[in-house]
């Protein structure tokens, strides 16, 4: 039988402290390639200031006068932009929704709301759980895993939370429910590790209108199994980043550039009989899935996805319109990364679905246990007292 909705635990009880998605205020500060990023920099720094102020797009929470703290972990200046004359600041590799990795200038004075908490503790072990806002479309996993720093966009719907898998830099305090993993650890008479609950979680959780639910099974062996699943998932998603290991299609299935992608294609055709990928006016990429051409989140196609944020013109004479002049050799090696990892992920799907079939261990279960309801102490960052951070104009802050 399936769990009953209403007992089921949802990732907001398993995983408390979660961190709203960025909000950058200005599309220019990130994009697909790092050098766009130090043109777009060059521009506004040799532009007169009416200009600069024009082409920055000042808002109520930044302008060029502001001066704000740099990033934890970033060496930026913290003076108004107004003044600033140095270099780019090195732009660092984000994640942009579910499945796009993309170039952010990793400075505070650019973006709204940066989220210091999450740059906190962004580490090399450190993951981040990614789920689905509410009344997101139906379609894709409900929850998505990047090593990278992740924006938290959501392709449809509102954006839902980001979640870190520890409270602390090197991987110290696991985000999870005080309780939860003795819990866990009994129920299915093995230790539980915080990877094995979160490899849980990203293997069976199912969007609701309550949020993201994640069922817990009675049966030790479902639960050994949906963390294998989920470890496999996670590799994927983040492009063994943790492991080491690239993900790969077998050989024969594997997706080539059969024919050169052109300077600058315009457009994205997939032939499912030929299992093609068209891109632009002549370019060709097979053999391509048909499940990886249908992968959707929200709605949106992940290929089309990406194809379009790398060419869709944006307003002339801004900074967002600096881009490059031709295709980067790169981004085709993104495409073919993506079609894998895409294709890969669908494999997995018919193996998600017997993960949610069986007894369940309900809220009721962990309120008996003293697992819910979780403290509120659980729901804040830790405080981080091992390393200074620059605080406006050169003055250090505590935190």
């Amino acid at each position: 039988m399936l769990a009953v909705s209403d007992d089921v635990p949802l990732l907001d009880d398993l995983m408390p402290w979660s961190v709203a998605p960025l909000r950058l205020g200005r599309d220019w500060v990130r994009a697909p390639d790092e050098r766009t990023l130090r043109s777009r920099w060059d521009r506004l720094l040799r532009s007169e200031p009416a200009e600069r102020e024009r082409l920055f797009g000042p808002t109520r929470s930044r302008t060029l006068h502001s001066a704000v703290a740099a990033l934890p972990g970033q060496a930026t200046g913290t003076g108004p932009l107004a003044q600033e004359r140095g270099a780019c600041p090195d732009p660092v590799r984000v994640q942009h929704g579910p499945f796009d990795a993309q170039w952010l200038i990793p400075d505070q004075r650019l973006i709204d709301a940066a989220r210091p908490e999450l740059w906190r503790v962004a580490d090399a072990q450190q993951l981040f759980a990614l789920e689905q806002g509410p009344g997101a479309r139906a379609g894709g996993p409900a929850l998505t895993v990047s090593a990278l720093l992740p924006d938290g966009h959501c392709p449809a719907g509102r954006p839902g939370r980001i979640r870190p898998l520890h409270r602390r830099p090197g991987g110290l305090e696991p985000n999870l429910a005080p309780g939860l993993l003795p819990f866990l650890t009994t129920a299915y008479g093995s230790e539980v590790t915080a990877h094995d609950a979160l490899a849980w979680a990203v293997a069976a959780a199912r969007p609701s209108a309550a949020g993201c639910e994640v069922p817990l099974p009675e049966d030790p062996q479902l639960w050994f199994a949906g963390v294998e699943l989920g470890r496999r998932m996670t590799a994927l998603m983040t492009r063994g980043a943790r492991d080491g290991d690239k993900p790969r299609l077998p050989g024969g299935r594997r997706p080539y550039v059969r024919a050169a992608i052109p300077a600058s294609p315009t457009e994205l055709r997939y032939d499912a009989g030929e299992e093609t990928l068209h891109v632009g006016e002549g370019g060709r990429v097979s053999p391509v899935p048909p499940e990886a051409w249908e992968f959707q989140v929200g709605g949106e196609r992940m290929l089309e996805l990406w194809f379009r944020r790398r060419t869709e013109p944006a307003e002339p004479d801004t900074l967002a319109a600096v881009g490059p002049a031709r295709w980067p050799q790169e981004w085709t090696s993104d495409l073919l990364e993506l079609i894998t990892v895409l294709a890969l992920l669908a494999e997995l799907r018919p193996r998600q679905a017997e993960l949610t079939v069986g007894p369940m261990l309900g809220r009721a279960r962990l309120t008996a246990a003293g697992v819910l309801p979780v403290p509120s102490g659980a729901r804040r960052p830790a405080s981080v007292f091992d390393h200074r951070e620059e605080g406006p104009g050169g003055q250090f802050a505590l935190v």
